[in-house]
């Protein structure tokens, strides 16, 4: 969209509107790219944030577990022990640190029993509601852009509807400094006929050579400037082609400051600006 405000030339038709539209485009990619931040990503990272965590919980859990293991070992021998030889004040301690490794363990163990198949149980609940956020923030961003790329479209056929119509080309040849112009049809007297308008062209450019042409072709001019054309009915040359000028096949063609003619080059034949020419 930088680059199609860019090049987009200011006089062209819907310019202020594209810079508009150009700018809904980029609220709705920002509104987009937050949703996916706020609602997707950070509940997605949240939950599998659970998992390390998890993971350390059962490792410490089988941790607690030999330790349990082994106080139960140690109370045990102590126990197994003659009454003489049994020091009851080591019997106690033992069977005191059994009891706590034993309840730390069941903490644990009971813990993890009510967590991991909660756990693993939300994942269809986390997926559905993490995919239809997602999956929501795509059709709204996509349906109202769509509705700009409409507006956009809209836009660029005006532009091509008025280019087809010359609206960009006439002006700019009326406007170059090169620009020879072709108003003296609008003048009291002037000729209507598409003959007519054709002689007064090789009249007024320092008199253009009509003897010994072949038949239809009124007068020749060289093209003066290079000109590629922006239709198929045009002509395209470069500088220094010979074009030999004929009438128009339907008079109510004929377009102010346009000739039509034959490429003696290629024998192509179209309509060309006559101020890109001199006439011979």
């Amino acid at each position: 969209m930088d680059c199609l405000n860019e090049i987009y030339e200011s006089q062209w038709t819907g310019h202020d509107l594209l810079y508009v539209q150009a700018q809904n485009i980029e609220m709705l990619w920002q509104d987009f790219t937050h949703k996916l931040g706020d609602q997707v990503l950070i509940p997605l990272n949240t939950y599998q944030g659970q998992f390390p965590e998890m993971r350390k919980k059962i490792d410490k859990r089988g941790r607690k577990l030999v330790d349990y293991d082994s106080q139960r070992h140690h109370s045990q021998s102590l126990q197994g022990g003659t009454v003489k030889k049994r020091d009851e004040i080591k019997v106690a301690k033992a069977r005191e640190q059994l009891e706590e490794a034993k309840r730390t363990y069941e903490q644990l163990n009971s813990e993890l029993h009510d967590e991991l198949p909660a756990l693993y149980d939300s994942r269809v609940l986390f997926l559905v509601t993490n995919l239809q956020t997602l999956f929501a923030a795509e059709q709204v961003f996509h349906s109202e852009t769509a509705k700009v790329y409409a507006e956009l479209e809209a836009i660029v056929d005006k532009l091509a509807t008025e280019s087809q119509r010359g609206s960009y080309t006439l002006k700019k040849i009326a406007n170059s400094p090169k620009a020879i112009t072709a108003n003296s049809t609008s003048l009291p007297g002037s000729p209507t006929s598409n003959t007519d308008l054709n002689h007064l062209y090789a009249g007024v450019n320092k008199g253009a050579t009509t003897d010994n042409l072949p038949p239809g072709v009124l007068y020749r001019v060289k093209s003066t400037y290079k000109y590629t054309r922006e239709d198929s009915d045009e002509l395209s040359f470069e500088v220094g082609e010979i074009i030999r000028v004929v009438e128009y096949d339907d008079p109510d063609e004929q377009e102010e400051g346009w000739l039509m003619g034959i490429k003696e080059s290629t024998g192509d034949k179209g309509m060309f600006p006559a101020n890109f020419t001199r006439p011979l």
